[in-house]
């Protein structure tokens, strides 16, 4: 794995980073963070949804962004993602799966996968969130956000709670720094129906069920901000559709059945987040990449689309980046001025503008 700030002619400048979840569209973030470790950026605390969360836990293994770029296209399987050992498909089987389970595919897959991948990480194997304790910040309390290099996101749908893993393991009465990466990452990449949700016991001895983090919290940028001034910019990678157009409309699911309509119900979940409205304290610090329509669960992604997902992520950080200035972002948002609010600075320009 190679140091993506090593080179000599390129300074070192350090950022913490959200990545938001959004299935196999993940290689867009791939796209963007390929440009983001050109300038010289090195990740400090990084934090990740769903797909969000399998590359931000190689980025905490230090993979490049050029490793990952070739594990995602020549090692990943995406067929293998909605499919389980030994069904091949077997329609009555995933039924019964999702009857029983709440969910169709175990989503083994991506868990076994992180695994073998954080194993071979250098310069040492990630196994347990104990691997990826930040150095110097060893006295921490075991919740603390900046502890570890690695946040996962996910959603305790038992009690209606976002999980912020490892952190969050202390409410299962477990130790968070023994809780294993790869599990986490499954966790957040749980997508309600189509991956069975995984169970974890409460001190009561209570089972909640935990999925997807998407479902309560896609893109949590403010996870790593601090009261004061920030020594370091916090980035977010959110994938988003491009605006409607009469020509180019968002795409309307089928509603005809009951299957239908649960694939609807899959693909708003997956998709709603993208059309959000974010505030302009979000808004200034997210590098937006467009997905172009490509379903979370395109799982026969073609190669000429997994390319314009990498190129449009790697388009989205220059355009970013050729505007961006920390000194100017903290005098604008993180300065002792109280900030007004959207509408407040709306109005006042609609009096001007009447005036």
């Amino acid at each position: 794995m190679s140091d993506v700030a090593s080179s000599a002619n390129t300074p070192l400048l350090q950022a913490d980073i959200v990545l938001e979840g959004g299935g196999v569209r993940g290689i867009g973030h791939v796209g963007a963070l390929s440009v983001l470790e050109e300038k010289g950026y090195h990740w400090v605390n990084i934090a990740g949804t769903s797909a969000g969360a399998c590359v931000a836990a190689m980025m905490a293994a230090n993979y490049s962004a050029q490793e990952m770029n070739d594990i995602m296209r020549k090692e990943v399987n995406f067929n293998l993602f909605a499919q389980d050992s030994g069904l091949n498909g077997f329609f009555l089987m995933e039924a019964i799966h999702m009857l029983r389970r709440g969910g169709f595919h175990t989503g083994n897959y991506i868990e076994t996968f992180i695994r073998n991948k954080l194993m071979q990480a250098k310069p040492k194997p990630i196994s347990t969130f104990k691997d990826l304790i930040i150095p110097g910040r060893e006295h921490e309390p075991k919740d603390s956000i900046y502890r570890y290099r690695l946040t996962v996101i996910a959603s305790d749908i038992s009690q209606g709670l976002m999980l912020r893993l490892p952190q969050d393991m202390l409410k299962f009465n477990q130790d968070p720094e023994e809780l294993d990466v790869a599990l986490a990452v499954h966790m957040s990449a749980s997508i309600p129906f189509f991956f069975m949700p995984l169970m974890q016991k409460r001190q009561d001895r209570q089972n909640d069920l935990v999925v997807d983090g998407g479902l309560l919290s896609n893109f949590p940028v403010g996870i790593f901000d601090v009261p004061n001034q920030p020594q370091h910019p916090t980035f977010g990678l959110r994938l988003v559709d491009s605006l409607p157009t009469p020509e180019h409309p968002w795409p309307t699911n089928p509603t005809n059945n009951v299957f239908q309509i649960g694939q609807a119900l899959l693909s708003t979940l997956l998709s709603a987040h993208d059309r959000l409205y974010m505030d302009d304290h979000t808004f200034v610090r997210t590098i937006a990449i467009p997905v172009e329509g490509i379903s979370g669960t395109r799982f026969d992604l073609k190669p000429e689309e997994a390319t314009k997902l990498y190129q449009n992520g790697s388009k989205a950080a220059e355009d970013f980046l050729s505007t961006w200035n920390f000194e100017a972002y903290k005098a604008a948002y993180r300065g002792n001025l109280q900030q007004k609010g959207r509408r407040e600075r709306l109005h006042e320009e609609m009096k001007s503008k009447a005036g």
